[in-house]
């Protein structure tokens, strides 16, 4: 019986390794996958537990990153005054824009938490909001990853003989083509964000989503069972007054993680109260507009645990997909005391990426918890499903390769190239067999 047990965030997935490995540099990790192809174990990298799906788990060796965390080059500024910026993979993403903003630069976009790691955050398909903008994985130009041969590839976009596919799978593909070692983003001058945030009728929201979405990052959250949407407007290089301390500590913590816990249990103890608490909560929080370095305002604190999954839809199915979720818990009177959070991203070209080929709205839905979610969430992703949906990697959901590979075009190419760098499957455990097949199992894209 091994000693090592491994949970994550949200409590969602266990794994028991029979190592947990915390390499200090390149070397040490070019050692720890070579001696798991030698012993035919199965090794995997973790950061910070983020995902609501067992992609870390392992029963082999799980690898810790974190001591590959520092900088290692910022390169000259392109016309467009960006930079690239290589970065040891094991970086957390608020220890990352700490490191950048004092070189005077700051990632494009940026989801709505900091606590991840750099690799684990772009692997799994982390994304923000800004209907120009795509995921973190487009502003990756460069990574090193050691692949299941125990050697070092230094690969990009245009990398020869094979480097560039490498490349897309080892950018976005849950850590089958090797363990990441170092990261080289497109960073750009830091820059200040105005967030105007508001709650707006949800008719008012749904008939005006193609104007406000058309700003530089639009998002919302709605509670179920309430006709209120909670917006945030976060406009670049904005001139409003920056959010007092006091204030934020206020609404950013004692409301929105400690009331929030206790409305949350409440709403577990006496679910017949969930309806007036969602009301409640819809109209906490009142407006408020402010200015601040972009990742303070990108990020917010989530301290109140939850259950998660999240659909990427095409954009123009959005209104249409919410409204049947909305019937359905209606009818259902299913107890979610949790919003459903709504964001957009451009379409890209990053093969696994869940905006591939087409501009996207993010429809994600939690659940407290301590409450059940599976009826749930099956119900929403049928919905997402009619609407050709494709499930966040990281994030809860019960689809599988066969019917996967239809919604991505790159789909084959990706496994291809993950069977020819990994043909042992090193890298490999029953999440990513499940949702990118198996070896004994191959897939065809369309």
């Amino acid at each position: 019986m091994t000693a090592h047990t491994w949970r994550n965030w949200s409590g969602t997935a266990s794994a028991h390794p029979s190592r947990i490995a915390r390499p200090h540099d390149e070397g040490e990790v070019v050692d720890l996958v070579r001696a798991s192809v030698e012993t035919g174990d199965t090794i995997r990298a973790v950061g910070a537990g983020h995902s609501f799906t067992p992609a870390a788990a392992t029963e082999g060796t799980l690898v810790q990153l974190d001591a590959l965390d520092r900088l290692e080059h910022i390169g000259p500024a392109a016309p467009d005054c960006s930079h690239l910026v290589t970065v040891g993979a094991g970086i957390r993403l608020h220890a990352l824009c700490r490191v950048l903003a004092a070189h005077g630069l700051a990632l494009e976009n940026m989801g709505d938490i900091d606590r991840q790691s750099l690799a684990g955050a772009i692997s799994t398909g982390t994304h923000g909001t800004g209907a120009r903008l795509g995921g973190l994985a487009t502003q990756v130009h460069g990574v090193r990853v050691v692949t299941a041969d125990a050697r070092v590839h230094d690969v990009g976009p245009d990398s020869p003989d094979g480097g560039a596919h490498l490349f897309e799978l080892a950018r976005l593909g849950l850590g089958t083509a090797g363990i990441l070692t170092a990261i080289t983003l497109r960073c750009v001058p830091a820059f200040m964000l105005t967030a105007t945030e508001a709650p707006l009728p949800l008719r008012h929201v749904l008939e005006s989503i193609v104007d406000l979405a058309a700003a530089d990052h639009f998002e919302f959250y709605w509670f179920p069972g309430t006709d209120v949407a909670l917006t945030k407007t976060n406009t670049r290089d904005g001139a409003a007054p920056p959010l007092a301390a006091a204030r934020r500590l206020l609404e950013d913590e004692a409301l929105a993680n400690g009331v929030f816990e206790v409305t949350n249990r409440l709403a577990t103890a006496v679910p017949a109260l969930t309806p007036r608490l969602n009301r409640l909560a819809a109209r906490a929080l009142g407006a408020r507009t402010y200015t601040a370095a972009s990742h303070d305002v990108f990020t917010s604190p989530r301290r109140v645990r939850f259950a998660e999954m999240e659909y990427a839809l095409p954009a123009e199915a959005l209104v249409d997909a919410l409204g049947e979720v909305d019937a359905w818990l209606r009818c259902s009177r299913e107890n979610v005391p949790f919003p459903v959070e709504v964001r957009f991203a451009a379409g890209d070209e990053v093969w696994l990426s869940t905006a591939y080929g087409r501009p996207t709205a993010y429809v994600a839905v939690h659940q407290y918890h301590r409450l059940p979610y599976a009826r749930y969430f099956r119900a929403v992703e049928a919905i997402m499903r009619g609407y050709d949906g494709r499930p966040h990697w990281g994030k809860l959901h019960r689809r599988r390769a066969a019917d996967l590979a239809p919604a991505y075009p790159r789909f084959a190419d990706a496994a291809a190239v993950r069977d020819r760098v990994d043909p042992s499957g090193v890298f490999a455990n029953s999440y990513v067999d499940q949702v990118l097949g198996a070896r004994t199992e191959p897939t065809t894209a369309r």
